[in-house]
């Protein structure tokens, strides 16, 4: 009843002697409840990003309209299909014997769990390492990071995680129903066959070295940022650096803090074999923080403006008693923004006139 390669009768076997139960009412409700928050959020971030990009048409920040739309679409669409199927097995009382005889509906769910937690956490790091050369590399990216390429790596992206969701399937392995008995994924349960581990393996493996290059990347555009802020004696790009400096913290704390405890679980379930009580309710634990990270992408990507900072701003500084100071130029794009001060302070005009100021002022 147990065997992996047997399509019809894949993950039964869990469903007669389950360690893990979950509530049933209080479930459902936090189901819909992740699924309608998810919906609505990411529902607002597309409506913002179709009136920002009808508002800036600029080669340097359509880049970042098309990956933040990709994400934000890829949540929205993860929260529809994942968060429909979840409701309907909570309201069938989890009877996966009666409505999933021949595992489609298994098949299906695993696929886009996979899908839907991985592509996310690439385009994330996409969409770092994006922001990295677009602040480093101003004129580099002005010239090569065109429409056309970024729709090229969207798609590449999309096809690469759909290959990894659709890797068991191809090698006639089924998604497995886990012992909660709520939804499907690769084998967690005595995994002892290779192919198993590795599905695992490579999963969390993916995810965290996304989550790697994402901190590094964003680490270098903050570095950058500031060194460009302390060089440059140029106001015009102050609100800038601070507006991307508090959305490039609060990217990495979300995604980190949302989806460590998932792949890491996942990483220590391949590498160990081992599963008990307490491993299945750090997967449900692990699996609901990331689910929370797709709730706030919107939020941290899109909705965190300057417009909300500003007045954030003004709310600090006036609370602890200190008279506010007018931010000015923050109508200004900030990627343009970006752009313009990355390229005045890597100008070799700027340089040359630099060197000359000595010489002009030893002459007089």
């Amino acid at each position: 009843m147990n065997s992996s390669k047997s399509p019809g009768l894949a993950g039964f076997g869990i469903l007669r002697n389950t360690t893990c139960h979950t509530e049933k009412k209080i479930s459902v409700f936090f189901s819909i409840i992740f699924m309608t928050v998810g919906i609505l959020s990411n529902s607002l971030a597309i409506a913002i990003l179709l009136k920002a990009y009808q508002r800036f048409r600029q080669k340097s920040k359509a880049s970042f309209l098309l990956l933040a739309s990709g994400l934000v679409v890829t949540d929205l669409f993860g929260h529809l299909i994942n968060g429909a199927i979840a409701v309907f097995v909570y309201a069938s009382d989890k009877d996966w014997i009666r409505f999933n005889q021949s595992n489609i509906l298994c098949s299906v769910f695993g696929i886009c769990m996979v899908f839907f937690g991985l592509c996310p956490l690439l385009l994330g790091s996409v969409m770092a390492v994006e922001r990295c050369i677009g602040v480093t590399k101003p004129i580099f990216h002005s010239t090569k990071m065109t429409s056309k390429h970024v729709k090229m790596m969207l798609t590449m992206v999309c096809l690469f995680a759909v290959l990894i969701a659709l890797l068991p399937i191809l090698r006639f392995r089924a998604y497995q129903i886990q012992a909660s008995r709520t939804w499907c994924f690769y084998k967690t349960e005595h995994v002892e066959d290779w192919e198993d581990r590795f599905y695992l393996l490579l999963f969390s493996c993916l995810g965290l070295l996304a989550l790697a290059i994402s901190l590094l990347c964003n680490a270098v555009t903050g570095i950058t940022l500031l060194r460009v802020k302390f060089k440059s004696q140029q106001r015009q790009g102050r609100s800038h650096h601070f507006e991307m400096i508090i959305q490039l913290l609060a990217i990495m704390c979300v995604s980190c803090i949302c989806w460590s405890p998932f792949l890491v679980t996942m990483a220590r379930i391949g590498i160990s074999k081992s599963h008990s009580k307490e491993t299945c309710e750090t997967i449900l634990f692990a699996l609901r923080m990331a689910t929370w990270n797709q709730i706030l992408d919107p939020w941290v990507y899109i909705l965190l403006r300057k417009a909300v900072l500003r007045n954030l701003y003004k709310i600090t500084r006036g609370c602890c008693g200190v008279p506010i100071v007018n931010l000015h130029m923050w109508e200004l794009s900030s990627i343009k923004n970006s752009l313009k001060v990355a390229a005045i302070s890597e100008s070799p005009v700027s340089s040359k006139q630099t060197n000359l100021q000595p010489l002009s002022s030893v002459g007089q």
